[in-house]
């Protein structure tokens, strides 16, 4: 029986997930196969219901990432506290959640020479994936991390999950001021253009960036950044991937194969 694994999410067309795979199953020797399949929230549970055995893993996008609790038999505690399941896993007693954007982060954030015992951090956004930054800077043994987003309840939020993974947490002003992106790094989870105020005081910043976004690359944070120590959306893509391959096969991922199978540029 041949295995079987898909991203699902809506939109999906654009998903790069299965070049990923794919250059994994090929490098790893694998007869596997990988797809993408357009699936509404409402249509999850249902989607799922009708897998056979050969179905090993599914990763998820949005609009997936909660309704999924609804689908898992059991969720590890990472995935619990940051209300997110990108990646569910065939047990036998069901489907495991988990959440393999954390480990991309970690990962995306080492290829930038961020390590252990980060003394402070700054987080632009506050939605899934600025929750999955917080687990990320707890894992990095991070100290301090300020939150700037337009929300103030989400801000609010976001500083309430960062107490509970143990960072002192402070909110930072939306409108971009001197010296706020001085920090050991800065994680914008920010849409492309969104970051583009923060932009004007780039140049200001002393610490390395990872951008979430990566279409169009570079964003105008990016492009005016103070340093090359910058990671994208395209590095943490790539790390949850090969977490999920690792996850799915039980194999070592083939993070190399899996990179050279991207385009040069996802513009």
């Amino acid at each position: 029986m041949t295995q079987q694994a898909a991203v699902l999410g809506s939109p999906i067309s654009h998903s790069l997930s299965p070049t990923l795979h794919r250059a994994a199953y090929v490098a790893l020797g694998l007869d596997w196969v990988y797809t993408a399949i357009e699936v509404q929230e409402d249509e999850l549970a249902a989607f799922v219901a009708t897998l056979d055995s050969s179905w090993m893993g599914l990763s998820l996008t949005m609009p997936l990432k909660e309704v999924a609790f609804n689908v898992a038999t059991e969720v590890d505690q990472v995935a619990k506290k940051v209300r997110s399941i990108n990646t569910l896993l065939r047990t036998d007693n069901g489907w495991r959640g988990t959440n393999t954007d954390v480990f991309g982060i970690v990962q995306a954030l080492s290829g930038v020479q961020v390590g252990d015992g980060l003394a402070s951090a700054v987080i632009l956004g506050a939605g899934a994936t600025a929750r999955s930054a917080v687990a990320a800077l707890s894992q990095l043994n991070a100290k301090n991390v300020k939150v700037a987003a337009r929300r103030p309840e989400q801000v609010q939020d976001l500083l309430a999950l960062a107490d509970e993974f143990g960072l002192n947490a402070q909110s930072l002003s939306w409108e971009p001021e001197a010296g706020a992106l001085d920090a050991e790094v800065v994680i914008s989870t920010l849409p492309g253009e969104a970051g583009a105020g923060w932009a004007q005081i780039a140049h200001q910043a002393t610490g390395a960036l990872l951008d979430a976004a990566y279409h169009p690359w570079p964003t105008p944070l990016a492009a005016h950044w103070s340093n090359t120590r910058i990671a994208s959306g395209r590095d943490m893509l790539i790390w949850q991937a090969a977490e999920q391959v690792r996850l799915m096969t039980g194999l070592p991922a083939p993070v190399q194969a899996m990179r050279a199978s991207l385009p040069v540029s996802s513009d």
